[in-house]
């Protein structure tokens, strides 16, 4: 009778806590439901061998934030909140409940009691304030998610599944920061040096968890058959694979080479090469391999020459839009990719459309402008060395490199760069060596690519004080005042019409700083797939790229086994559709899920 009664006090204050805001989610009315993407004919089993790039130095990815370490530690941690897979909207998931104050700085979660560790231990608010006070530790290397959490103060624990936050300020992005960041496991990782570079991660609440790890080489993850979220509604017919291996390798053209050979069963294609002269052979004519350009509304990002704005020689506008000049990216469509991109000239791509052109400057090829460019610059050839000068300073600098396949692009801008006077050299190094400099900050000119965001965001990018912060994403340096009070009225707007207003203005304003040479993008996906898998008619969800598709295929033993007579009688497979339009193929139906 008294635990009766204590349960029942810690009930009802639990309640009062969450009534306490008119702002109470999920509304009354929200249901669970089936994933509308996911596949009803989807069935558990089997392995998917995944083509993946810079392998991690670890598992953390509060230390470790590169492309590949977040899909794998996303698959083992989970947040508070998932994300609509159709509409964006936040629903439930590690926690069940939370509540908003009017004035939006008040957030207070209840976790779920359904959710526990890969130990059997339950996911409480010790947890969940554990973690936030180790990414905000100023000791730990956790630049990218301090700009995130730093608007908040260390979280207060109301209960076992209770917690509160309090932010210092009004800002649209708050709950998606609270929402979205992973949660650990503080009884397997407290006492633990947090900085320390590490690939095991024993105890998880997600669907998958660390099978085995061959440093450098693949990273194998398995499935979770008691993952605490797996009878949901809305993630039925969804982490369909028993086993996930992410193969790493040290470029494409590796990669593709054993994709060819069956070493790994997905390949996403990022060059137009590829996609258009390699994909043929008996293994393509006869479809066993099957080609995919998915069109669906996955965010534009964008990708470039990095200038290092904090040294000369891009210390100078005029120098950089010089460079912008010398890039001849046209040809380089034409002649090396066969007109399969599109041109940047914003950092913001799909901000923009019929209603809302893009003003900014396009930067055409044009040797003659850079020459006056450089000229006001005050710079002059040494008539011994035909280099231009200034002050007796060459107008050299070196292009940090991680990848040869650059090397037919820097070799048509290397050419151009000597007709002017520019001495340009370049310094390979592998990726973890590049980071280091990166982080650093330790490069003159590198080329960088960056994804778009569901949740549009220019803090980490474009504020000014992020120039300064080491392991940042403001990796060129730049700084405007006006930028950051733009930046600074946008936080307390909920309207995200009026928010891409104030976005349009702030791309506008670091366009013309020119921090990149901008280069290209395309609006589709492109990817490669051994034919012995099932999935959604849109292959990809709503807004991801290829990496989503883990999160909806699976594995179909009558098409790998069809794929294996076909093999063996040298017999042609039935073609999948090449193209895959997402609004076309996708009727909306309702339903709710974390997006993979």
């Amino acid at each position: 009778m008294k635990a009766m009664y204590l349960f029942a006090l810690i009930f009802y204050a639990c309640a009062a806590l969450l009534a306490r805001s008119d702002d109470a989610y999920p509304k009354p009315d929200w249901r669970d439901a089936p994933d509308p993407l996911a596949s009803p004919h989807a069935e558990p089993g089997g392995m998917i061998r995944f083509a993946a790039f810079q392998p991690p130095k670890s598992l953390n990815a509060y230390i470790d934030n590169n492309t590949y370490t977040r899909q794998v530690f996303g698959m083992m941690y989970e947040t508070l909140l998932g994300v609509d897979s159709s509409t964006t909207e936040f629903v439930p998931h590690l926690a069940k409940r939370w509540t908003i104050s009017d004035d939006k700085l008040v957030y207070t979660f209840e976790l779920d009691e359904a959710a526990v560790w890969s130990d059997g231990r339950p996911v409480t608010a010790e947890d969940v304030k554990w973690t936030f006070d180790q990414v905000m530790d100023p000791r730990h290397a956790t630049g990218a998610s301090k700009v995130m959490l730093g608007v908040f103060d260390s979280p207060q624990i109301l209960g076992p599944r209770m917690i509160r936050f309090r932010a210092k300020e009004s800002h649209w992005r708050n709950l998606s920061a609270l929402g979205l960041f992973e949660i650990l496991p503080r009884h397997a990782f407290a006492g633990q040096d947090f900085n320390r570079l590490d690939l095991d991660r024993p105890v998880v609440s997600g669907p998958y968890v660390l099978s085995a790890v061959k440093e450098q080489i693949e990273i194998r993850l398995r499935r979770r058959r008691d993952w605490w979220a797996g009878a949901k509604p809305s993630l039925r017919n969804t982490m369909n694979f028993d086993t996930i291996v992410f193969r790493y390798f040290s470029s494409n053209e590796n990669a593709f080479e054993a994709f060819k050979k069956g070493l790994v069963d997905v390949y996403a294609v990022y060059t137009a090469r590829i996609w258009a002269n390699e994909t043929i052979g008996e293994k393509f004519d006869k479809n066993w391999i099957v080609k995919r350009r998915v069109k669906n509304h996955n965010p534009i990002g964008f990708q470039g020459f990095a200038m290092n704005m904090r040294r000369p020689p891009f210390d100078d506008l005029r120098v950089r839009k010089a460079m912008a000049h010398l890039v001849d990216r046209e040809t380089m469509i034409r002649t090396m990719m066969f007109g399969a991109y599109f041109l940047h000239r914003s950092y913001f791509e799909d901000l923009y459309d019929a209603a809302h052109p893009c003003t900014n400057e396009a930067f055409p090829f044009d040797i003659a402008r850079a020459k006056a460019l450089l000229r006001e610059a005050g710079y002059a050839a040494n008539p011994q060395t035909g280099i231009l000068e200034k002050q007796g300073r060459p107008l050299a600098f070196s292009f940090l490199t991680r990848d040869g396949g650059t090397d037919k692009f820097l070799a048509l801008c290397s050419a151009a760069f000597r007709e002017v006077g520019v001495s340009m050299t370049i310094e390979r190094k592998d990726f973890a060596s590049w980071m280091r400099d990166m982080d650093a900050f330790n490069f003159d000119m590198t080329w960088a690519a960056w994804g778009g965001s569901l949740f549009r965001d220019p803090e980490s990018m474009w504020l000014s004080s992020e120039a300064d912060r080491p392991s940042g994403n403001n990796i060129t340096g730049f700084k405007d005042p006006q930028v950051d009070a733009l930046i600074e009225r946008q936080k307390t707007l909920f309207s995200i019409t009026e928010r891409n207003a104030i976005y349009r203005n702030i791309d506008g304003r670091v366009a013309a700083a020119v921090p990149y040479v901008l280069l290209w993008n395309t609006e589709a996906t492109r990817l490669l797939h051994w034919d012995t898998f099932g999935m959604p008619d849109t292959v990809l969800s709503k807004f991801g790229d290829e990496r989503s598709l883990l999160g909806y295929w699976w594995y179909d033993p009558d098409s790998a086994s069809e794929l294996r007579a076909a093999m063996a009688a040298g017999e042609v497979l039935p073609q999948r559709p090449v193209f895959v339009d997402f609004d076309t193929v996708f009727t909306p139906s309702g339903g709710a899920r974390p997006l993979p």
